[in-house]
């Protein structure tokens, strides 16, 4: 089948590329002025995300045209190559260290953060484990200790780097998808009461960790210190009260907001393109968590269901997360906007998810496709009888 022939995986289609085109556009808008002071041309930057945005459909398609289960039995070797890449990170000319953290590998003519292939390679694996011990996952060697004891494993690579963003996002997805999975409710609340020290240590044990806590608690205490950025955001989105000051025209870009095109993208939309903007995103997102949540419960086998909500998660928590802490909900993480921040690693590795999501989407239709067309057998007779067609494609309507 085509690639927009399936009306459902059409259905995750359009929103990604919705909200990829809005983060193309703010992009240009919040990088113009920085890419022509540092770099004489104001497409500096647009260039590069154009780029991994290109690199993000080919993944995309490629793996929108794949059999997910070929996936399914490399869930180990890309979780080990994803141990590979977090190591390589710490080698000498190979990684990066940019703003004291050494997250990135070279990767001419771009970088790449292998903390974003390990939240991928993460659901597979679990995903591909859950299928196989699904009814032993009331267990609590097999619910919790297992999969938590590879959580923390990856989890202690990454925040030494430091990555305390990709720290809570492994959390966050793996516990939702062992609970999806069956793990008793008591077994996973004892474990995240029994990391609740260990949280409250990495927080006191970097001083800027805790001036973002205070920060997101009164962040007018300082506005022009610990509380700035967050400040600057809330100015953002009161400034573009319900339509939006107009794309290009915001004023907080101006060297105001810090990492307005990365993490703080949002409060862009909130200023350019008002509150009409911010609903749009919004519900971009609402609308592809639906599909995602639809196409894992019509999944054909256990395996596929349990991808498709560990990826719907996977963004879902990202975008959540974002919105919290733009608009002060949350203290400040390093988390991107999917599919709209600059930025090539995240960019990549999200839309290569939404690839196999549709994937899974289209096998779910071609079967349902091929159960409601395939020919009835009246006995006693020697050649097939089809069913009515017009009560064939109601059926058909009714099942998707």
């Amino acid at each position: 089948m085509g690639i927009f022939y399936i009306n459902k995986a059409r259905g995750i289609y359009i929103p990604v590329l919705a909200l990829v085109a809005i983060g193309i556009v703010m992009v240009y808008s919040s990088t113009a002025l920085m890419s022509t002071k540092e770099f004489g041309s104001s497409f500096h930057y647009l260039k590069n995300h154009l780029f991994t945005v290109s690199l993000g459909l080919a993944a995309m398609l490629l793996l929108s045209q794949i059999n997910y289960l070929k996936l399914r039995p490399l869930a180990i070797a890309l979780l080990i190559l994803g141990l590979i890449l977090l190591v390589l990170v710490f080698v000498p000319g190979i990684g990066l260290s940019a703003n004291g953290a050494r997250r990135w590998l070279r990767l001419w003519p771009t970088t790449f953060q292998p903390s974003e292939f390990v939240k991928l390679a993460l659901v597979i694996f679990l995903a591909d484990y859950m299928a196989k011990y699904g009814h032993k996952m009331r267990d609590f060697r097999y619910g919790i200790l297992i999969p938590a004891s590879i959580m923390l494993f990856f989890q202690g690579i990454i925040i030494i780097q430091p990555d305390f963003g990709a720290v809570m996002s492994l959390g966050i997805l793996t516990i939702g998808m062992i609970f999806l999975g069956g793990a008793r409710l008591k077994h996973i609340g004892a474990c995240i009461l029994c990391a609740l020290p260990v949280v409250v240590f990495l927080l006191v044990s970097k001083p800027y960790r805790m001036k973002r806590i205070t920060a997101f608690l009164d962040p007018w205490a300082d506005p022009l210190g610990s509380g700035f950025q967050l400040v600057q955001s809330f100015i953002a989105f009161g400034s573009g009260s319900i339509f939006g000051v107009g794309i290009g025209d915001s004023k907080q870009k101006l060297f105001f907001l810090p990492e307005v095109h990365t993490d703080f993208i949002f409060s862009l939309i909130g200023e350019e393109l008002g509150l009409i903007g911010v609903l749009i995103v919004v519900g971009l997102f609402l609308w592809l968590f639906i599909r995602g949540i639809w196409v894992a419960r019509k999944a054909s086998d256990t395996f596929s269901h349990y991808l498709a909500f560990g990826l719907t998660i996977m963004i879902g928590c990202q975008a959540l997360i974002n919105f919290a802490v733009t608009t002060g909900l949350m203290p400040t993480k390093g988390l991107p906007l999917p599919f709209i921040s600059y930025g090539g690693s995240a960019q990549l590795i999200n839309m290569a998810a939404m690839g196999i999501l549709i994937s899974i989407a289209k096998r779910n239709e071609e079967e349902r496709f091929e159960q409601f067309h395939r020919p009835l057998f009246v006995a006693g007779e020697s050649r097939e009888r089809p069913v009515n067609r017009r009560l064939r494609e109601s059926l058909f309507k009714k099942a998707i």
